[in-house]
Formats: structure tokens, sequence, C-alpha cells
């Protein structure tokens, strides 16, 4: 049997790009908001809701290699056809990104940073239900890689579409 140990240098290419750096400069509440619009009748009814939760993402380059992400979770519950509560957050995060470009740099502003955030939403969103007398509400983690990835499907399938579409009318 012979050692088969390697150097070092010899274990990792060489390169000369700058590796990515990443850091969170602050995590914030940018806007909340909770509504129950037929109480105190909803209080009164079996308690058996249908839950709907929407996400949104956006990013903002603020400064050089600073950007600030938002993601929005809304969460409606349904009871018996009428609306029990609406709870909205607008989740902010300011975060430092170096060496980063181009789909990297997309894909950390659009998977990696709400990923960082989803637990601070959630969070806020229970304490809101609960303050709104209702029974706390955990949300399920979101898998927010599957939902970029499949939001770039959708947007090459469009950009295919339209492209194909421009050449028909030509």
């Amino acid at each position: 049997m012979t050692d088969q140990t390697a150097a070092p240098e010899a274990a990792a290419p060489a390169t000369d790009a700058k590796k990515g750096q990443f850091g969170i400069q602050r995590i914030f509440t940018k806007d909340v908001s909770f509504e129950s619009p037929n109480t105190p009748e909803v209080f009164r009814q079996a308690w058996k809701p249908q839950i709907n939760m929407d996400l949104n993402t956006a990013s903002k380059k603020i400064a050089d290699d600073v950007f600030e992400v938002v993601l929005t979770l809304t969460v409606t519950a349904k009871n018996e056809d009428a609306t029990a509560f609406l709870a909205e957050i607008h989740q902010g995060g300011i975060f430092k990104i170096e060496g980063l470009e181009g789909p990297a740099l997309h894909q950390t502003l659009g998977a990696f940073c709400p990923n960082l955030l989803f637990p601070y939403a959630r969070e806020a969103i229970d304490a809101l239900v609960t303050k709104g007398s209702f029974p706390a509400l955990m949300l399920a983690p979101v898998n927010f890689d599957a939902i970029y990835a499949q939001s770039m499907q959708q947007a090459q399938a469009k950009a295919q579409a339209e492209k194909e579409e421009a050449e028909q009318t030509h």
C-alpha cells in the first residue's frame, strides 16, 4: 500500500479568482400588518381554517457590494369561507456580498438571502396571529432554492416563447 497524500497546493486548483464573501449587516422589519375583519364572529365558529401562504422577494443594490433583500410573507386564514385573519410582513435584510457576479449573485439574492430572512418572518407572523387571539401558526420551512430554480425555468421558457414569436412575425 502506498501513501497517496497530496500537497495542499495540489489538493485545490490554483486560481487567481477572488473568493466570494458574504456578510449580514442588518435584519429588520420593514412593514407589518394584521387584519381580522370578521371578529368577533369568527371566534364563535369551530376553528377549521384554510391557510394560504404567499411569498415574494425583491432585492436592490444600495451601495457597492451592499444589497437590500426584502421577503414579503402574506398569510391568509379563512374559516367557513370568511376571512379569519390576514397577516403580512416585509422582512428585510442588508447584506454585503463581494466577489459574486451574474448567476451566482442572482441566486444568492433570490434564494440564499430569503432563506436567512424566513425564520424571522415566520416568527413575526406567529406572534401577530397569537396576539390576534388565534391559535399559534407554525409555518413549514420553505425551499427557496427550489422556488428560485422554478422561477428561472419559467423566465427561460417565457424568453424562448417571446423569441419564437418574434421570429414568426418577421
